[in-house]
């Protein structure tokens, strides 16, 4: 466990190689540009897509960079132009880690937000001010995965009375049922491996079901025509390729799964015969941060029900490892950076 940092220094959560998250004691950020901001993080989160570098599916991090995207915090400095941040206001937002971040010269890389501290660059435009009564663990899902879940029903677009299928039940999974059911989906069947999510899921009002289940639960409730949507949030080929299975002709396959193998489980020829709309792409998550905040301050739907451990940032290595291995009871971890 490491100590606490110096003055001029800080804790943070870095990417040491392939399944190995490191906590060090690095230099606190500065701001290198009129339109920085420099957040002491009060609550940051692990995210699913985290673990792409994590297990080596996707490369380009220089080892010694901050890892994370997903955090809330106080500003502590702004830049000469930024304009509509003071310090001491609470914020989210979405920063993440690109590649060349964790070499010396300044701005050739950025670094993420698994830490006591983090610059985020064009602050104005990238954080939002919380309102009164908003948590920190609202923020967080706001910031990127709830906004990313809504995202990827409303590429579906859903109508009322449509029967939508979730492919994995991770987190963004869990709230993309709440985003369905919230677009006027009737019908809401989740799949996933995990007992703990599918339980999680079936508390969101959906019929959950394991894999080898999918195909015989959605002929059941659709007639055998097939599922109006669905909405692939795990990003890899099994899953899309079993989305694209559970459609009707003529249906809606949302892709939001941050995908790393080079083809398609289908054929241009199979979703030509099926008629398939096929939508993907990365959230605009500063868009969706700002239109689902009166539909969180109006609790709505119960977010923050998936958040099932808050740990020290300092125990932010063992997160990481039970998060990876879908240990019994883990839905989302969130860290803070200021706990012992």
């Amino acid at each position: 466990m490491a100590e606490a940092a110096a003055d001029d220094k800080m804790l943070a959560l870095t990417f040491g190689g392939t399944e190995q998250i490191v906590l060090a004691e690095v230099d606190k950020p500065a701001i290198l540009q009129p339109t920085d901001v420099i957040v002491k993080v009060t609550l940051c989160g692990i995210c699913g897509s985290d673990l792409h570098p994590y297990h080596g599916r996707e490369a380009g991090l220089a080892q010694g960079t901050i890892v994370g995207h997903e955090f809330t915090g106080v500003v502590e400095a702004v830049g000469q132009q930024v304009t509509q941040l003071q310090p001491g206001a609470r914020c989210f937002g979405w920063v993440g880690e690109v590649p060349g971040g964790g070499v010396p010269a300044p701005g050739a890389g950025l670094q993420g937000s698994q830490a006591q501290y983090v610059r985020v660059p064009l602050a104005d435009g990238t954080l939002v001010k919380v309102p009164e009564g908003v948590t920190d663990e609202e923020c967080i899902l706001l910031g990127d995965i709830l906004s990313t879940a809504f995202f990827c029903a409303d590429q579906a677009s859903i109508s009322p009375g449509d029967t939508a299928v979730i492919i994995g039940c991770g987190p963004v999974g869990l709230l993309a049922i709440l985003a369905a059911r919230q677009r006027g989906a009737s019908s809401v069947i989740a799949v996933d491996a995990v007992p703990t999510r599918r339980h999680k899921a079936a508390e969101f009002g959906a019929m959950a079901v394991g894999i080898s289940e999918a195909a015989a639960a959605v002929a059941a409730a659709t007639g055998g025509r097939g599922a109006d949507v669905a909405l692939e949030l795990v990003g890899s080929g099994a899953a899309l390729g079993l989305g694209f299975e559970l459609l009707r002709p003529g249906g809606v396959l949302s892709s939001i799964g941050v995908h790393t193998e080079p083809q398609f489980p289908f054929s241009p020829v199979d979703a030509y015969n099926k008629n398939l709309t096929y939508r993907s792409g990365r959230c605009p998550a500063r868009h969706y941060m700002q239109q689902l905040l009166p539909l969180v301050q109006a609790q709505a739907w119960p977010f923050t029900a998936i958040i099932s451990h808050r740990m020290p940032l300092q125990q932010g290595v063992e997160a990481y490892k039970m998060f990876a291995e879908r240990r019994e009871g883990v839905i989302k971890i969130v860290l803070d950076p200021w706990a012992q």
